[in-house]
């Protein structure tokens, strides 16, 4: 393992780059060694998988990383910090800081064309907690390399994303991740890792790339379906996706014909029940990811 940063390195290369974490970026560096192997262990990296990081910061888990992926790819958007990156895993990882390639970008516009070099299989990050649900949709989406990962997010994040039909937390982000992935809870992890100290908990989300259920469905109409029952959860679906059928008694036929009850609703369906009743109405409009 290479050089790990504790905190009194994260407070000298914050002081030497004249950084201060921002909340308008989602910052909220980890300053503890153990965390990060905690990260990597459960990540389950394989020696060929190439890893994708996003918002490395001062470089904590990048530096874990390096030593057992083949390669990583670490997209920041604070261009202080990337900038900084190179000089750091030179530092503290010696000659495994070969393997890093960092991009001065944000994640939520990255496309596989801009990772040159080997294509990321795993997706390993720390990730802001305003952009978290966002991002891990977009890469999914626009990645179809990445096979596995493991993301740290808000607590309440991480049970949104994995949670099953019927729970009270289970919504948009539980279905469109359901679509791409397998994904489980992977632990939690206490605010005094990180500066600064946040005010709420930390949750880990390991997930396995599948075949979508209804890979012949297109995604976008299967995510508009999803969106207009969750846009108003209290009602039925029969009312709940009037407008995206053109009317309520269309809506309750493509449920019908998809084995749905009408009077269902959004919080009780499996993403496979979404996606047959995509599927049971060819002509509804598409909707944005």
């Amino acid at each position: 393992m290479t050089g790990l940063l504790g905190p009194a390195e994260i407070r000298e290369l914050a002081a030497r780059l004249g950084v201060t974490p921002t909340k308008k970026l989602g910052q909220n560096f980890v300053h503890d060694p153990n965390t990060v192997r905690r990260i990597v262990t459960t990540a389950g990296l394989t020696p060929d998988d190439v890893a994708l990081e996003v918002g490395p910061g001062l470089g904590s888990l990048t530096l874990a990383l390096l030593p057992v992926a083949a390669h990583v790819h670490a997209v920041e958007l604070d261009p202080v910090l990337a900038a900084a990156l190179p000089e750091t895993a030179a530092r503290f990882a010696g000659t495994a800081a070969e393997r890093l390639t960092v991009h001065p970008a944000d994640a939520l516009r990255v496309t596989a064309a801009d990772l040159a070099g080997p294509a990321p299989t795993a997706l390993v990050a720390n990730l802001p907690y305003n952009v978290a649900v966002p991002v891990v949709l977009h890469l999914l989406a626009e990645l179809p390399t990445l096979r596995h990962g493991l993301v740290m997010v808000q607590k309440e994040v991480a049970d949104r994303l994995v949670a099953g039909p019927g729970s009270k937390v289970y919504g948009i982000p539980s279905v469109k991740l359901a679509w791409y992935a397998r994904s489980r809870a992977a632990g939690k992890v206490p605010p005094n890792v990180f500066w600064p100290v946040p005010n709420v908990d930390s949750g880990l989300v390991a997930f396995t790339r599948r075949e979508p259920p209804r890979p012949e469905v297109p995604r976008k109409a299967v995510f508009a379906v999803v969106d207009a029952a969750f846009a108003q959860r209290r009602k039925t679906l029969r009312a709940a996706l009037a407008g995206w059928a053109g009317g309520a008694d269309r809506a309750a036929a493509a449920l019908t014909a998809a084995g749905v009850d009408p009077s269902a609703r959004g919080e009780s369906l499996t993403v496979e029940q979404f996606a047959a009743i995509a599927a049971s109405a060819p002509d509804a409009p598409g909707g944005e990811q």
